[in-house]
């Protein structure tokens, strides 16, 4: 744990008990601070009073005592309105900030050059900063990995200048992060997303921004609009850093469609290197390695070797990137993996929950038995007509599959599976019968909640049916 001393002695507020508000509760505990939490769930109220930690409702207190209100990043800060508990710290004048925030502070207090990794982007953000990870630990490094991955941030050890922290911000943290300043700052892309929670594009875009802005060094994609405009500012920031003195890391373009003129780049399937004009260098080769396959893998994997290009884990070690993108396992439910029978590949892409992320997984395969449906989201996938004459089969669950039996109208044969157990049954009876490899994949398109509380217990369920089917080898699978 990181105990929260930047407020010792001093009272806050916190809203939001969750997974990452109770360990906020107990480390700003732990640094000597009085807290008074709540949430609008009386069962995590009293799991956080049974672990010693004040609860009470704060419609009912004085917040003049407050410092801080610290906000979960699930809480409406701004839109669609803001939650009750932001409503009166704004009219009481308190700061209102969150877990990251908190841990910036401490780092600022305690150790502030020790290394700090911050990513962002609309898709690949977990991916991208589980191989980060993975790529410093095979070179020996003492890392920590958490926030938005599933780790909160303030449960991990504490910075150190030896230590590095690789952390995982979504625009929810981002928002409650004013001093977020990060020695890398790693934004992916952006794309339309939580438009309910930050009101218009051009507030999301400036959020994912801040990342990025007081960070040491940057990578920034820039194969989007959006984030190759936030790039061009990066490299002026650089510019103004120079002409003033200021010592600044270099502000990186990645691409994996084009070359950079300085930055990281895909050539064929080799990471490539342009720091400056005359100083190149391949960093790694993703040819044949499926737990990266897929384009939007190959611009997580130059995100990653980037970064550790910066920290120069090639030094004593010329072949540890290359290792560690060979045995990077990849992460549950995203186009995991799950098993092969005869020529058949089952893929778990379940976190695949709206038509751009199964994009992402339709470029990647041919022959595809699509398991798609759930509770839509808006504008269903229509986007994903050009990929249709890839799909030989598509089953449907959920309850979207009326409107995406629509719109595959006669492109796609297709057939109302209704359930999870009826589309492997017979998307695996389909496939055995065919003449040629095939994939079935699940990619929804869709969030889970109308069969299913969240993707992973989705993802969760597939895989234990796949691994169920007669003939798949029992040691595949995750």
């Amino acid at each position: 744990m990181t105990p929260v001393t930047t407020f010792a002695g001093k009272s806050v507020a916190l809203f939001g008990l969750g997974g990452s508000g109770l360990v906020t509760a107990l480390a700003l505990k732990a640094g000597g601070a009085h807290v008074t939490a709540c949430d609008d769930n009386p069962a995590k109220m009293a799991e956080a009073a049974a672990k010693g930690i004040e609860t009470g409702d704060l419609r009912r207190v004085d917040w003049s005592r407050f410092d801080a209100l610290i906000l979960s990043p699930g809480v409406p800060l701004t839109h669609p309105e803001p939650h009750w508990s932001a409503k009166i710290a704004k009219e009481a004048g308190v700061e209102i900030i969150g877990d990251i925030e908190l841990f910036c502070r401490e780092r600022a207090k305690i150790a502030p050059n020790a290394p700090f990794i911050a990513i962002t982007g609309t898709n690949g953000k977990s991916t991208t900063t589980a191989l980060i990870a993975h790529i410093l630990r095979e070179a020996g490094r003492d890392v920590q990995m958490g926030g938005n991955i599933g780790t909160a941030i303030l449960s991990l050890e504490p910075p150190s200048d030896n230590r590095i922290h690789v952390i995982e911000c979504s625009s929810f943290q981002i928002d409650l992060a004013p001093s977020l300043a990060p020695t890398v700052g790693v934004l992916l892309n952006i794309s339309p997303d939580h438009l309910d929670r930050h009101g218009t594009m051009e507030n999301y875009v400036a959020i994912k921004e801040r990342l990025i802005a007081k960070a040491d060094w940057s990578l920034v994609g820039v194969d989007n609009p959006l984030s190759a405009a936030i790039q061009k500012r990066a490299l002026e920031r650089e510019a103004r850093a120079k002409a003033a003195g200021r010592p600044i890391g270099r502000q990186y373009a990645v691409s994996v469609e084009r070359d950079v003129e300085a930055g990281i780049s895909l050539r064929d399937e080799m990471i490539h290197m342009l720091a400056y004009p005359g100083q190149e260098r391949d960093l790694g080769n993703l040819a044949g390695i499926s737990t990266l396959r897929g384009l939007h893998n190959a611009q997580n994997a130059c995100f990653a070797a980037g970064v550790a290009d910066i920290y120069e884990v090639w030094h004593d070690d010329p072949d540890v990137i290359q290792r560690a993108l060979r045995t990077f396992p990849g992460l549950p439910h995203r186009m995991e993996e799950v098993a092969r029978r005869g020529g058949t590949l089952f893929i778990n892409d379940s976190k695949a929950t709206n038509a751009d992320s199964t994009e992402k997984a339709l470029k990647s395969f041919d022959n595809v038995l699509w398991i798609l449906g759930g509770k839509s989201k808006e504008g269903g996938i229509a986007m994903l007509k050009p990929y249709f004459p890839k799909i030989r089969k598509a089953y449907l669950i959920g309850a979207a599959s009326d409107e995406f039996a629509a719109t595959l109208g006669e492109d796609v044969p297709h057939i109302h599976a209704n359930t999870l157990e009826r589309a492997v049954q017979q998307a695996a009876s389909d496939a055995a019968a065919m003449n040629e490899p095939a994939v079935v994949l699940l990619s929804p398109a869709c969030a889970s909640y109308d069969q299913y509380p969240n993707y992973e217990v989705r993802g969760d369920h597939f895989r234990k049916l796949i691994k169920a089917l007669p003939g798949i080898n029992p040691t595949m699978g995750a």
